[in-house]
C-alpha cells in the first residue's frame, strides 16, 4: 500500500512540476506533453492546441529536473540506508562519511582552477573522481587487521569529510569574485541544470545498486543483529561491507556529479520508511528509494516558487525541512523501534 501510495505521488508530482513556470501550462496540458512525446501519433500534438514553447517548457525543462530530482533522492535516500547498515549506526549517510565532501573537492577544482587542474575532466566527472577517491581513502582507513571497523570507517569519514571542506573553503575564499556563486550553488544542491543526457549517469547508478543491494537484503537483515551473530549464519560481514561501500560511493558520486550537495535526503528518509514498513531491508528499501524521490522532487518544486523568480538552492529547503522533522521523529514513541535512539 506504501508503495502504490508513493509510486503515486511521483506521477503527480511529476505533472505538477511540469505545470508550474513562467510558462503557463496547465496540468492537463503538461500530461499531454509528456504523453505526447512518449506516443506517437498523438492528436492533440499536431493539432495546434498546445504551443511550442509549451512543449519545450515542459519537456526540455521542467520535466528532466523533476526525473533528475526523483533520481537524485531516491538514490541518496538509497545510499543513506546502505551507510547505515555498513556503520550500524543510524546517523550514517553520504555526508558522515565524506563522499560528498570527496565530491565537492573535485568541482569546486574545475570551477575555480579550471579542469586542467584535473587532468580535463569535466565538473561532473570530476566530482564523480573526487567521491571514489574520498570512499577509497575512507576504506583503507578503515581497515584493522584486513577487516572494515564500523567505528573506524565513521571517525575516518568524519576527518576526511572535515578536511575535504576545509580544501573547499580554502579554494572559495581564494577564488575569484565571478566563481564565489557558482561553488556555492553547487555545493547546496541544484537540478536546475538537468537535461535527458544527463539523467543517463544517475539513472544506471540507481538500477545498478538496486540490483546489488536487492541480492543482499538478507545478509544485510543479518549485518543489523552484529557481526558475529551474521557471520553464524554464514554471512562473510568484510566482504558485504566492501560491496555496500562501493556501492554507495558510486551511487552517490554518480548523483552528486549531476546535482551538487544535498543533505538530509539520506539521513531522513530511511528512517521514515522504518517506521513505516518496519527494518526488514525487503520491505523498507523499496519505501526509501520512491520516498527519496518524492521528498527531493516536492523540495524542487518549492525551490523554484517560495522566492520565485530567484532558485532557493535545493539543499537548504531539504535542511530546513528535514532538520526538523528528524527532530520529531526523534521525540515519538516509535523513534526506539526505527532504531533512532540506539
Amino acid at each position: 500500500m506504501t508503495v502504490t501510495v508513493l509510486g503515486v505521488g511521483i506521477l503527480v508530482m511529476m505533472v505538477v512540476s511540469g505545470s508550474v513556470g513562467t510558462v503557463e501550462v496547465g496540468f492537463v496540458d503538461a500530461a499531454r506533453i509528456v504523453v505526447g512525446h512518449l506516443v506517437p501519433d498523438m492528436p492533440w500534438m499536431s493539432d495546434g492546441s498546445l504551443t511550442v514553447l509549451q512543449d519545450q517548457a515542459v519537456w526540455q525543462f521542467r520535466l528532466p529536473r523533476a526525473l533528475l530530482a526523483a533520481l537524485a533522492g531516491a538514490g541518496l535516500a538509497l545510499a543513506g540506508a546502505i551507510m547505515q547498515v555498513i556503520v550500524r549506526n543510524p546517523l550514517a549517510e553520504p555526508y558522515l562519511l565524506g563522499v560528498s565532501s570527496g565530491a565537492g573537492v573535485g568541482a569546486v577544482l574545475v570551477i575555480t582552477l579550471g579542469s586542467a587542474a584535473v587532468g580535463g575532466l569535466p565538473l561532473g566527472a570530476a566530482a564523480f573522481v573526487g567521491a571514489l577517491v574520498a570512499s577509497a581513502c575512507v576504506a583503507l582507513t578503515a581497515r584493522h587487521r584486513g577487516v572494515l571497523s564500523p567505528t573506524r570507517m565513521v571517525l575516518s569519514g568524519v576527518a576526511l569529510g572535515s578536511l575535504f571542506s576545509a580544501v573547499t573553503s580554502y579554494l572559495t575564499l581564494t577564488t575569484e569574485a565571478q566563481n564565489v556563486f557558482s561553488v556555492l550553488f553547487f555545493l547546496l544542491g541544484s537540478v536546475s541544470a538537468a537535461s535527458m543526457g544527463s539523467l543517463v549517469v544517475p539513472a544506471v547508478a540507481l538500477a545498478v545498486a538496486c540490483v546489488v543491494v536487492g541480492l543482499r537484503t538478507r545478509a544485510m537483515n543479518a549485518l543489523l543483529s552484529g557481526d558475529e551473530s551474521a557471520t553464524a549464519l554464514g554471512v562473510d560481514v568484510n566482504r558485504l561491507r566492501a560491496v555496500l561501500l562501493v556501492t554507495a560511493a558510486l551511487l552517490t558520486g554518480s548523483i552528486v556529479s549531476v546535482s551538487g550537495g544535498i543533505g538530509f535526503v539520506g539521513l531522513v528518509i530511511p528512517h521514515v520508511a522504518r517506521i513505516l514498513v518496519g527494518a526488514d531491508h525487503r520491505r523498507m528499501l523499496p519505501v526509501a528509494v520512491l520516498g527519496g524521490a518524492t521528498f527531493l522532487m516536492l523540495a524542487d518544486l518549492l525551490s523554484r516558487t517560495v522566492a520565485a523568480p530567484t532558485e532557493v538552492p535545493i539543499g537548504i529547503l531539504t535542511a530546513v525541512v528535514g532538520a526538523p522533522f528528524f527532530l520529531w521523529l526523534m521525540r515519538r514513541d516509535s523513534a526506539a523501534q526505527a532504531g533512532l535512539d540506539r
